[in-house]
């Protein structure tokens, strides 16, 4: 393979530096000679005609880091072909390589609190000099006891198991992807299996008691239809906090939202319901948003538990239960799983068939086949 350095005109008396990685050529299909080429543009521009000695100054400092760029990568290729050790990237901080990935998520606010969650184990267990030289599966293995054995959360109470089970996915990520990038030799995390995830209690209202908080007072009224809404159309908080009118289509044969998931960033078309429309009242300005006024926090966490109380019900309800509420009801009244994962936007199957066990009407059936007993108490 040929590297090379080129340079891209463009309209502002610049020039683009890009790398090219030129591997020969070959013949189609169709008999037409193709070469077999790919690029790296390097976001390094300099000047086509520098006229000041700061502007060639400059020019000639580019063109240095450029060169610089191309003879590592001239290396890389070298050592890959000849299978030549990378001690550059093994002599990498882990610590830092892990903070860069952790950074690269920043757009998704609960995957990021995860990885930086995860972090401050990692930072804990090994030293801030650790490089990829110090990493093999004694240390994965070492990593993992550590996590099951010996940290702790912020209240000094072992790690559930379903924390334990969330920063190891991390910590592997992050080494496979150095795997991938040429950091580590081997998959190092390959050897060592992983933790089980623990099966998590899904707080829920039945059909009665979320009739119950229909009737009941709520201190704050958009908390009040927002949770209701939540719990007629399976939205996460996330989504119904930031949903605009622009997102909501009135139509012919009923209204449906059609807005991007804000945990996964997918499209999503969900129709929903008369009662769930009339809950969202007059349309508005397109930008402007459906619940004006809701927010996040302690105050309106605290509100309703208080609501629940005022309605008889003694459950810890969060917001967030008025979603797995929305499944249970669905599959309750005969909706099957494969429309409840759709409307709840999962991605596997596997996350919804956790609702079809909570309802799961064999089980119920099981508990009564036993003939009644004569008991004397």
């Amino acid at each position: 393979m040929k590297i090379s350095l080129k340079k891209k005109k463009l309209k502002d008396n610049r020039q683009s530096l890009y790398l090219e990685f030129y591997n020969g050529s070959y013949i189609n299909n169709e008999g037409v000679k193709k070469h077999n080429r790919t690029f790296e543009y390097l976001k390094l521009y300099i000047l086509e005609n520098p006229k000041s000695p700061r502007e060639k100054k400059t020019n000639k400092e580019t063109l240095t880091l450029a060169e610089q760029i191309l003879a590592l990568r001239k290396a890389d290729h070298i050592q890959g072909k000849y299978n030549i050790k990378n001690n550059r990237k093994t002599k990498t901080n882990f610590l830092q390589y892990y903070t860069k990935l952790k950074e690269e998520r920043y757009e998704s606010k609960g995957n990021y609190d995860n990885w930086d969650a995860a972090y401050k184990h990692i930072q804990a267990f090994c030293p801030q000099s650790t490089t990829f030289e110090n990493i093999d599966e004694d240390f994965v293995r070492r990593f993992k006891r550590y996590l099951d054995k010996e940290s702790k959360t912020k209240g000094g109470t072992p790690l559930s198991q379903n924390s334990k089970y969330t920063y190891y996915n991390k910590f592997k990520t992050s080494l496979r992807q150095a795997f991938e990038d040429g950091y580590l030799d081997t998959n190092v995390i390959k050897a060592v299996k992983g933790f089980e995830q623990g099966e998590s209690k899904r707080e829920y209202l039945t059909m009665s008691e979320l009739q119950a908080m229909a009737k009941a007072f709520c201190k704050y009224p958009i908390l009040k239809n927002a949770f209701l809404f939540s719990c007629l159309t399976g939205l996460r908080w996330s989504d119904i906090n930031k949903l605009t009118w622009s997102e909501v289509r009135d139509e012919d044969h009923g209204s449906r939202i059609i807005f991007r998931q804000k945990k996964t960033d997918g499209l999503e078309y969900l129709y929903i319901s008369q009662q769930a429309r009339d809950i969202l009242a007059e349309r508005q300005q397109e930008v402007d948003r459906v619940f004006v006024g809701l927010k996040y926090g302690a105050h309106f966490n605290a509100e309703i538990l208080r609501w629940c109380m005022r309605a008889g019900i003694t459950k810890h309800i969060t917001f967030h239960s008025a979603r797995h509420t929305n499944a249970v009801l669905l599959l309750e009244h005969g909706a099957d799983i494969y429309t409840v994962s759709k409307r709840l936007g999962h991605k596997e199957l596997r996350t919804t068939e956790i609702y079809a066990k909570i309802i799961d009407k064999k089980m119920k059936e099981a508990a009564e086949i036993i003939p009644e007993l004569d008991i004397e108490l």
